[in-house]
Protein backbone atom coordinates (compact mmCIF):
# COMPACT_ATOMS: atom_id res chain seq x y z
CA UNK A 1 0.00 0.00 0.00
CA UNK A 2 1.42 3.37 -1.01
CA UNK A 3 1.72 6.05 1.63
CA UNK A 4 0.12 9.34 0.75
CA UNK A 5 1.15 12.64 2.17
CA UNK A 6 -0.04 16.19 1.58
CA UNK A 7 2.09 19.20 2.42
CA UNK A 8 0.37 21.15 5.21
CA UNK A 9 2.42 24.12 6.44
CA UNK A 10 5.78 25.67 7.21
CA UNK A 11 6.29 27.15 10.67
CA UNK A 12 8.20 30.34 11.43
CA UNK A 13 8.87 31.07 15.09
CA UNK A 14 8.54 34.84 15.44
CA UNK A 15 9.67 37.43 17.92
CA UNK A 16 6.52 39.45 17.08
CA UNK A 17 3.95 37.24 15.35
CA UNK A 18 1.55 40.06 14.49
CA UNK A 19 4.25 42.14 12.79
CA UNK A 20 5.55 39.15 10.83
CA UNK A 21 2.05 38.05 9.79
CA UNK A 22 1.30 41.61 8.63
CA UNK A 23 4.51 41.59 6.56
CA UNK A 24 3.61 38.35 4.70
CA UNK A 25 0.02 39.51 4.23
CA UNK A 26 0.89 42.96 2.88
CA UNK A 27 3.90 42.01 0.75
CA UNK A 28 2.88 38.60 -0.66
CA UNK A 29 -0.90 38.50 -0.21
CA UNK A 30 -0.87 35.61 2.27
CA UNK A 31 -4.38 35.48 3.75
CA UNK A 32 -5.11 34.76 7.44
CA UNK A 33 -6.87 31.45 8.11
CA UNK A 34 -8.93 31.80 11.31
CA UNK A 35 -8.82 31.22 14.14
CA UNK A 36 -5.82 32.96 15.63
CA UNK A 37 -4.08 30.56 17.98
CA UNK A 38 -3.55 31.01 21.72
CA UNK A 39 -2.27 27.64 22.84
CA UNK A 40 -1.07 26.36 26.21
CA UNK A 41 -1.53 23.45 28.53
CA UNK A 42 -0.01 20.17 29.58
CA UNK A 43 -0.50 18.72 26.09
CA UNK A 44 1.60 21.53 24.55
CA UNK A 45 4.30 21.16 27.23
CA UNK A 46 4.52 17.45 26.38
CA UNK A 47 4.53 18.04 22.61
CA UNK A 48 7.20 20.76 22.66
CA UNK A 49 9.26 19.54 25.60
CA UNK A 50 9.02 23.11 26.99
CA UNK A 51 7.60 23.63 30.47
CA UNK A 52 4.73 26.15 30.62
CA UNK A 53 4.80 26.71 26.85
CA UNK A 54 2.38 29.28 25.49
CA UNK A 55 2.04 30.01 21.78
CA UNK A 56 0.20 32.85 20.03
CA UNK A 57 -0.06 33.12 16.27
CA UNK A 58 -1.88 32.54 13.02
CA UNK A 59 -1.83 30.49 9.84
CA UNK A 60 -1.57 32.39 6.55
CA UNK A 61 -2.73 30.76 3.30
CA UNK A 62 0.11 30.86 0.78
CA UNK A 63 -0.84 32.52 -2.52
CA UNK A 64 -1.46 30.62 -5.73
CA UNK A 65 -2.78 27.33 -4.31
CA UNK A 66 -6.46 27.98 -3.67
CA UNK A 67 -8.54 27.75 -0.52
CA UNK A 68 -7.08 24.41 0.55
CA UNK A 69 -3.44 25.16 -0.17
CA UNK A 70 -0.61 25.06 2.36
CA UNK A 71 -0.11 27.70 5.01
CA UNK A 72 2.68 29.63 6.62
CA UNK A 73 2.26 29.11 10.37
CA UNK A 74 3.62 32.09 12.30
CA UNK A 75 3.88 31.34 16.00
CA UNK A 76 5.40 33.27 18.87
CA UNK A 77 6.40 31.49 22.06
CA UNK A 78 5.49 33.83 24.89
CA UNK A 79 7.73 34.27 27.94
CA UNK A 80 10.64 32.53 26.21
CA UNK A 81 14.26 33.15 26.99
CA UNK A 82 16.14 34.83 24.15
CA UNK A 83 18.83 32.44 22.96
CA UNK A 84 21.85 33.44 20.95
CA UNK A 85 21.25 32.39 17.38
CA UNK A 86 23.80 32.20 14.58
CA UNK A 87 23.33 34.70 11.77
CA UNK A 88 20.89 33.57 9.09
CA UNK A 89 22.61 33.04 5.75
CA UNK A 90 21.47 31.20 2.60
CA UNK A 91 23.96 28.37 3.27
CA UNK A 92 23.11 27.72 6.96
CA UNK A 93 21.95 24.12 7.60
CA UNK A 94 18.22 23.81 8.26
CA UNK A 95 15.46 25.80 6.59
CA UNK A 96 17.30 27.93 4.05
CA UNK A 97 14.59 30.19 2.68
CA UNK A 98 10.99 30.60 1.58
CA UNK A 99 10.59 31.25 -2.15
CA UNK A 100 7.89 33.33 -3.78
CA UNK A 101 7.40 33.50 -7.54
CA UNK A 102 6.74 37.13 -8.51
CA UNK A 103 6.05 39.06 -11.71
CA UNK A 104 8.80 41.64 -11.11
CA UNK A 105 11.74 40.81 -8.84
CA UNK A 106 12.88 44.42 -8.35
CA UNK A 107 9.36 45.66 -7.55
CA UNK A 108 8.87 42.78 -5.08
CA UNK A 109 12.22 43.55 -3.44
CA UNK A 110 11.17 47.20 -3.10
CA UNK A 111 7.94 46.08 -1.36
CA UNK A 112 9.91 43.81 0.99
CA UNK A 113 12.27 46.64 1.96
CA UNK A 114 9.42 49.17 2.34
CA UNK A 115 7.64 46.73 4.68
CA UNK A 116 10.64 46.40 6.99
CA UNK A 117 12.61 43.60 5.33
CA UNK A 118 16.02 43.81 3.73
CA UNK A 119 18.11 42.80 0.75
CA UNK A 120 20.73 40.03 0.71
CA UNK A 121 23.20 39.99 -2.16
CA UNK A 122 22.33 41.18 -5.64
CA UNK A 123 19.66 40.37 -8.21
CA UNK A 124 20.97 37.93 -10.81
CA UNK A 125 19.69 36.30 -13.97
CA UNK A 126 20.92 32.85 -14.96
CA UNK A 127 20.08 30.15 -17.46
CA UNK A 128 19.35 26.86 -15.71
CA UNK A 129 19.81 23.94 -18.14
CA UNK A 130 16.51 22.24 -18.99
CA UNK A 131 14.59 24.52 -16.63
CA UNK A 132 14.65 28.01 -18.15
CA UNK A 133 15.92 31.45 -17.24
CA UNK A 134 15.58 32.66 -13.66
CA UNK A 135 15.91 36.15 -12.25
CA UNK A 136 16.12 36.11 -8.48
CA UNK A 137 17.35 37.81 -5.34
CA UNK A 138 17.48 36.85 -1.69
CA UNK A 139 15.84 39.16 0.82
CA UNK A 140 14.86 39.01 4.49
CA UNK A 141 11.61 39.51 6.32
CA UNK A 142 11.61 41.94 9.29
CA UNK A 143 12.96 39.18 11.59
CA UNK A 144 15.80 38.11 9.32
CA UNK A 145 14.24 34.99 7.77
CA UNK A 146 15.49 34.59 4.22
CA UNK A 147 13.09 34.89 1.29
CA UNK A 148 13.88 34.20 -2.36
CA UNK A 149 12.04 36.37 -4.88
CA UNK A 150 12.08 34.65 -8.25
CA UNK A 151 10.79 35.11 -11.78
CA UNK A 152 11.08 32.34 -14.37
CA UNK A 153 11.05 32.59 -18.16
CA UNK A 154 11.48 29.72 -20.58
CA UNK A 155 14.72 29.50 -22.51
CA UNK A 156 12.81 30.59 -25.61
CA UNK A 157 11.78 33.84 -23.96
CA UNK A 158 8.21 32.91 -22.99
CA UNK A 159 6.94 32.88 -19.43
CA UNK A 160 7.18 29.50 -17.72
CA UNK A 161 4.36 28.42 -15.40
Amino acid sequence: MAHRARYAHTNLVAKDWRRLAHFYHSVFGCEPVPPERDLSGEWLDRATGIANARIRGVHLRLPGHGDRGPTLEIFQYLDRQEALQPAKTPDRPGLGHLAFQVDDVQAALARVVAAGGGAVGHTVTADIPQAGRITFVYATDPEGNIIELQQWASSKGGREE
